[in-house]
């Protein structure tokens, strides 16, 4: 499938991703909050192994109910890119993963 044509997908409680839905977002698994210890590993591996979708969107927080083998996996994913949201750590994050994911680093200070 070409990268032109895959879909961003949100994986997280129903209040997190009933925005992304609203904004168009088509692919989606709900994990109500007292079941993520439970259900979260399967829904985001579930949502990875889709390969329609190249951007899988989750909440900061959701990382700590994740076992350690899926967080490897959704740390060191390139396709489908992982993006976290909310964390306390800003921009941080996110800038290593746009770097990890296209190589350069577009937010590079030019002194």
């Amino acid at each position: 499938m070409s990268a032109g044509s895959q879909e961003i997908a949100v994986v997280g409680s129903p209040e997190f991703t009933t925005g992304f839905r609203l904004a168009g977002v088509r692919k989606f698994a709900n994990v109500p909050d007292d079941e993520k210890s439970e259900e979260l590993d399967d829904a985001v591996a579930e949502t990875m192994a889709d390969n329609e979708v190249g951007i899988v969107v989750m909440h900061d927080d959701d990382l700590e109910h994740l076992s350690r083998e899926v967080r490897e996996d959704v740390e060191n994913s390139v396709e489908p890119v992982v993006i976290t949201l909310g964390g306390g750590a800003g921009s941080g994050n996110l800038r290593e993963q746009i770097k990890r994911a296209i190589g350069i680093d577009l937010m590079e200070d030019e002194d």
